[in-house]
Parts: structure tokens; sequence; C-alpha cells
């Protein structure tokens, strides 16, 4: 079965799309076959960055990899038995078409509890959080104390996410893997920077997530978007002006490919 990869929390501009298009470019590079869903159904970055990948290799005629992006399809609701949830059976219908020519399914999520996301979180064999290095996306993992930093309870998402732990449990699938991913790490402000990582820390072990780095606030991710290129790609366009923030962003790339842990992967992008 494919192996299926969820980028998702319940916080708007924490860089879900941006992680989304690069691991899945990073792996469709790696000879593998990857699907992509978009369940953001009114932003559809995601979708439009494919949309936008397609029409450029259209006009210039060059050979790049692509996902194999896949909406949501329509069902009639009257076709369903008794009590089956209309959104969870387009869900099952779209994997189910992935999954019969996908090594790797890349699930985007949006900013907000949703039933598609909901179940997506259930079905993920690697969940990636993204959130931006501060107590103000720290709070969507937990509460803390206002005076001490340290944490009171998990919050309403962690508490989503332990579920879909035991929804996979109970369902005999292997475990649930979750990154939390620090997006925009800074270099400046140290003091609350590291205060931030010493919160994750000891989060992650009561609630059971792996953190890893994620990446820095780049321009150079928008301007490619309108493309739909990576940084990944462009020595294939014949663009070999490679700055050293161009450098440091693939590198951000091949690392978070490594701290993945993917199944039968090997990083070489």
């Amino acid at each position: 079965m494919a192996h299926i990869i969820v980028v998702g929390n319940e916080k708007g501009g924490s860089g879900k799309s941006t992680v989304s298009m690069h691991v899945s470019v990073a792996l469709a590079r790696m000879g593998k076959r990857v699907g992509a869903m978009d369940l953001d159904l009114r932003q559809l970055s995601f979708g439009r960055y494919i949309e936008n990948r397609r029409n450029f290799i259209q006009k210039s005629g060059i050979d790049l990899p692509i996902q194999n992006f896949q909406p949501l399809p329509d069902i009639d609701a009257a076709s369903l038995p008794d009590g089956a949830n209309l959104s969870d059976a387009r869900m099952s219908a779209a994997l189910e078409l992935l999954e019969q020519t996908c090594d790797f399914i890349v699930i985007d999520c949006p900013g907000a509890h949703t039933r598609p996301s909901q179940f997506a979180h259930s079905v993920a064999d690697t969940l990636i959080t993204p959130i931006n290095d501060s107590f103000i996306d720290f709070d969507l993992l937990a509460r803390t104390d206002p005076d001490t930093g340290k944490v009171l309870s998990p919050s309403i998402y962690s508490e989503m996410v332990w579920k879909a732990r035991q929804t996979r449990a109970q369902a005999g699938l292997r475990p649930l893997d979750w990154i939390v991913l620090r997006n925009r790490l800074g270099t400046v402000a140290m003091h609350n920077k590291r205060k931030v990582g010493d919160a994750l820390e000891e989060l992650s072990k009561r609630i059971g997530f792996r953190v890893a780095a994620g990446f820095a606030e780049r321009v150079v991710f928008r301007e490619l978007f309108p493309r739909g290129l990576t940084l990944l790609d462009l020595p294939d366009i014949g663009n070999d002006s490679m700055t050293m923030s161009h450098i440091a962003a693939r590198q951000e790339v091949r690392d978070l490919l490594n701290t993945l842990d993917l199944p039968e992967l090997r990083v070489s992008v």
C-alpha cells in the first residue's frame, strides 16, 4: 500500500503547502510515484502549485517529474448506505484511486478542523505538523503556564492526533509517526527560540512526537510558486545561479527527507 504523508495542523500560515510542495517534488525526483491531495478546498494552494507545474512543463517542453493530483470525487449521497458520511466516502474513493498507482501520497490539510482533515489524520502513516517557531504556534499543541512556561495540558489538536492513533491501532495499522516541524527558525531572539525548543522537547515526551528543523523564511519559495518549481528543479531548467541561500534551502529539504525516515527511501535529491 502507498505510504500516506499528511501535512496538517489547525492554524494557517505555518508553511503546510510549502512543505507539501517540497516533500512531494523531492519524492518524485527520487523516482517515486507520488499522489497528491489538497483538502484546503477554499485556497487550494497545493493543487494550484501542481497545476502551475503542469503548465510550466507543457509550455517549456522541459521534462520534470510531477505528482498525480487527485481531487475529491463527486459521489451521489443517495448511493451511500444508511449512516455513511459523504465526506468520508469521497476521501476513501480518492485514496483508493491513488493507492492503485502510487508509492507515496502527500495530503495537504487546511488550517482548520474539517471532516476531510480529520479523516486524513486517521489514515496518516507519517504526520508532519509545521509550526512557526513561537509560543503563538506552540499553543496549537498545548497550553502552557504563562509564568513558568511549563506545559499544562495538550491542545484539542493534539487530542485529535491521539484519537487518530487509537483508531489506527484498533484497525491493526502501523503506528503513526508524528513529526513537529519548527518552521521559520530565526537567527535572533535566541532566548525565546531556546524556550520554545525546551517546551517542545518536554511536550514531545508526553504526547509522542519527534521534533525536526523545517524551512527558514525565504522569498525564493514564493517566487517559484507561479511556475510550480522548487529549488530542486533549477539545474534542470538551465538555472545554475545558485546563491548560498538557495544551497542552504536545498539542504533543508534533504535534511527533512532524512528526518522523515520514510520506507525504502534513500535521499539523493
